[in-house]
C-alpha cells in the first residue's frame, strides 16, 4: 500500500521509505496501529521486494487499479474495447555521455568514495581536473579539436592514476573491492525527433489508454518497457496479448501514430489497428475516433512529470519494467483518489442540502 501511495504522488526516489513517516494518513492505511517515528524498513528492503515480485506479479498492481475503477464507478468495461497505444522513453538515471564530462565526474566519485573509506590517494586532481574539463569545453566550442583531444586525454590520464591508486590500495580487501565497483547501466539511445531534445538516454516504453475519456479520467490500460530500442511496429505482437491479459477484455480497435505503419499485429488483431495517415478501410467513425489519438500524449506527459517514469532510479532490466508498471499504476491511483474525492464530496453537499425538519 506505501509503494502504491508514493506513486500516486510526486516524490524522490526516497519516498517509499520516507512516506508514512511524515504523513498519518500513510501509517493508517498501511495498517499501523500506533504512530511510529523511526522508517519502518530500509530502502534496500524495497529494492529486495521488487526483485521477488518480478514484472509479471508487479503487474497486479496495474490490474487492481483498473479493477477498482470499475468499481467505483470511475470506468466501465466497455470503455476498454476501444485503446490508444503509444510509445516513449524512459529516461535512466545518468549523466548525458559527453566524454570529458564523464570522465571528470568518474574521478570526483572515486576521491569522493575514496575519502569517506579514509584512503589516502597520493593526488585527488581536483584543481588540474577541473581545469583541464574548463579548458576542454573553450577548445572544443572554439573549433580547436587537436587542443581540446589534448585535455581530453589529460583527463583520461588523471582519472586512470586514480584508479590504479585506489586498486593498490584495496587489492586483497573483498569489501572495499565490491564498494568500488563500476555500477553497470543499461541504457539505450532513443531519437524521439525532439528539436530540445535529440537524444534520450534509457529505455522504450509503451503505454497504452482508453479511447474514451472515462468518468474518472483517461485511464492507463498498460505500460511496458520495451528494452533494445526496437521500432513501434515491431511492438505490437508482444503488447496486444499482454494489454488483453492486463484487462482481461478483447481488444475491438488499436489506434496508433504513423510510426507503427508495417506494424506485426497478432492476425486476429491485424486489420483492427488503424495508423495516422492511413487511407484503406478509414471510415467515418474511424476518422472521427482518430481526433482522439492524441489523448495519450498527455497521459504520458503525466506519468512522466508526476508518476516517476521521467526519470527511472532503479537499476537493470527488471528496473526498468518495474518502474514503468509502477509509475502507470500510480497515474490511475490518482486518478481514482481524485474521483473518490469528488464524489465523498458530492456526498457530504447533498447531505448538507437536506431539508431540516421545522420546529412545531
Amino acid at each position: 500500500m506505501d509503494i502504491l501511495l508514493s506513486f500516486a504522488e510526486r516524490g524522490s526516489k526516497a519516498a517509499p521509505a520516507a512516506g508514512p513517516l511524515h504523513r498519518i494518513y500513510f501509517q493508517y492505511l498501511c495498517g499501523e496501529e500506533f504512530f511510529c517515528h523511526a522508517l519502518p524498513f530500509d530502502r534496500s528492503s524495497m529494492t529486495r521486494w521488487r526483485g521477488r515480485m518480478g514484472e509479471e506479479r508487479i503487474m497486479a498492481l496495474l490490474q487492481e487499479s483498473l479493477s477498482l475503477a470499475v468499481k467505483t464507478g470511475a470506468m466501465k468495461p466497455a470503455d476498454t474495447r476501444q485503446v490508444i497505444v503509444d510509445t516513449t522513453v524512459q529516461p535512466k538515471n545518468v549523466m548525458f555521455p559527453t566524454d570529458a564530462k564523464l570522465i571528470h565526474r568518474a574521478r570526483e566519485r572515486l576521491v569522493r568514495l575514496a575519502r569517506k573509506t579514509g584512503l589516502n590517494l597520493r593526488q585527488s586532481y581536483v584543481r588540474v581536473g577541473k581545469l583541464a574539463l574548463i579548458k576542454h569545453q573553450r577548445y572544443a566550442h572554439a573549433k580547436q579539436f587537436k587542443r581540446a583531444n589534448k585535455a581530453l586525454r589529460r583527463l583520461k590520464t588523471y582519472l586512470g592514476r586514480t584508479i590504479r591508486d585506489i586498486g593498490r590500495q584495496i587489492a586483497g580487501d573483498a569489501g572495499l573491492d565490491a564498494l568500488f565497483k563500476w555500477p553497470l547501466y543499461q541504457a539505450a539511445t532513443v531519437l524521439e525527433g525532439k528539436a530540445h531534445m535529440p537524444y534520450e538516454f534509457g529505455v522504450k516504453a509503451s503505454v497504452a489508454t482508453t479511447l474514451k475519456r472515462s468518468k474518472g479520467g483517461q485511464f492507463a490500460l498498460h505500460a511496458k518497457a520495451l528494452p533494445g530500442n526496437p521500432y513501434d511496429g515491431h511492438t505490437l505482437a508482444s503488447v496486444i496479448p499482454d494489454i488483453e491479459e492486463t484487462i482481461g477484455n478483447e481488444i475491438g480497435r488499436i489506434l496508433a501514430d504513423a510510426g507503427y505503419r508495417g506494424h506485426n499485429a497478432p492476425q486476429s488483431h491485424r486489420f483492427r489497428v488503424v495508423t495516422s495517415g492511413q487511407k484503406r478501410r478509414v471510415t467515418p467513425a474511424i476518422k472521427r475516433q482518430m481526433r482522439r489519438r492524441s489523448a495519450v500524449e498527455p497521459v504520458i506527459g503525466h506519468i512522466k512529470a508526476e508518476h516517476r517514469m521521467g526519470r527511472n532510479y532503479l537499476a537493470g532490466q527488471q528496473g526498468d519494467a518495474v518502474n514503468a508498471i509502477l509509475a502507470a499504476a500510480g497515474y490511475n491511483f490518482s486518478l481514482l483518489l481524485r474521483w473518490l474525492k469528488g464524489f465523498l464530496s458530492l456526498l457530504i453537499a447533498l447531505f448538507q442540502l437536506r431539508p431540516k425538519p421545522v420546529a412545531a
